[in-house]
């Protein structure tokens, strides 16, 4: 067998005893690397480093599809895009894997947990070219921001979390009068408002915000429909766009104000075909 190639029972082997790892790991129970890795030499006939070698490139993979992944195995880029399709190929076997994480919070905005806001991805703190032209291939080869505008749970979460936060913030900035005025306006009034959740800023002045969540890094693509860039749009002053990622794990978020062309490539996903 030839060292370097790896079959697709192979590849789909090792993602499989991955993501047994992995969801230990986001479940906060402990489990054991090197028993696993002992298993798998015997079943595939590979070595201790070439395991370990492979499960890097498993977390190299999975930044590509916005998955979290796990600490211990940090990424190692340069691999086959085979491996990305043993990924696929679990995902596709275990679609509830996704929204796991997507779990109500308390209804009492007080014991919300904080999100920490960070800032934006920009070209100075991008990773290597090479690194970054293979995340982007897997996003698009795998439509990434379309399975994650897909995951309903997942949204709702997220907005949900950001709707806490926002009265926790003005709670705490002396402004409960406020904070029990802010409206989770996708969860109430459906979507279509071209905004989530209606806030305000602790001076009284409006705060449209749309929320978009992934499970995945920050630079993870997401989908932004034409009303909600009409919306911002016309209402610069007002909306605001929060990116949570890593919510699986740790949610993190950054804010990205108008225009949103100053932050992100916009490209044409989708047309509509009308008939002559």
């Amino acid at each position: 067998m030839n060292a370097e190639h790896w079959s697709d029972p192979e590849n789909d082997a090792i993602v499989a005893v991955y993501f047994d790892m992995l969801k230990e790991e986001l479940a906060g129970r402990a489990y054991n690397k090197a028993m696993n890795n002992r298993c798998l030499q015997q079943s595939l006939g590979r070595s201790k480093g070439s395991i370990e070698f492979k499960n890097c490139n498993i977390s190299a993979a999975m930044i590509g599809f916005g998955l979290p992944y796990i600490g211990g195995y940090q990424p190692r880029f340069n691999f086959q895009m085979a491996l990305a399709e043993a990924v696929s190929r679990w995902l596709a076997r275990n679609p509830s894997f996704e929204t796991a994480s997507a779990v109500e919070l308390p209804s009492g905005f007080a014991e919300a947990p904080p999100l920490f806001f960070g800032v934006p991805p920009t070209m100075q703190n991008a990773p290597p070219p090479a690194e970054l032209s293979q995340i982007e291939a897997i996003a698009r080869r795998f439509d990434v921001a379309g399975r994650d505008e897909r995951n309903r749970s997942l949204g709702k979460a997220g907005e949900e979390r950001v709707f806490h936060h926002e009265r926790a913030h003005l709670a705490a900035s002396g402004r409960r009068d406020l904070a029990a005025k802010v409206r989770w306006v996708s969860q109430e009034d459906g979507d279509g408002a071209g905004y989530d959740i209606a806030s305000f800023a602790p001076d009284g002045l409006p705060r449209l915000i749309e929320v978009k969540t992934t499970n995945g890094w920050e630079r993870t693509p997401f989908y932004i429909s034409r009303n909600e860039l009409e919306v911002a749009d016309a209402r610069c002053h007002e909306w605001s766009l929060v990116r949570l990622f890593d919510f699986s794990r740790d949610a993190r978020a950054f804010e990205l104000r108008p225009p949103l062309e100053a932050h992100v490539s916009l490209m044409a996903a989708q047309f509509q075909a009308a008939f002559n």
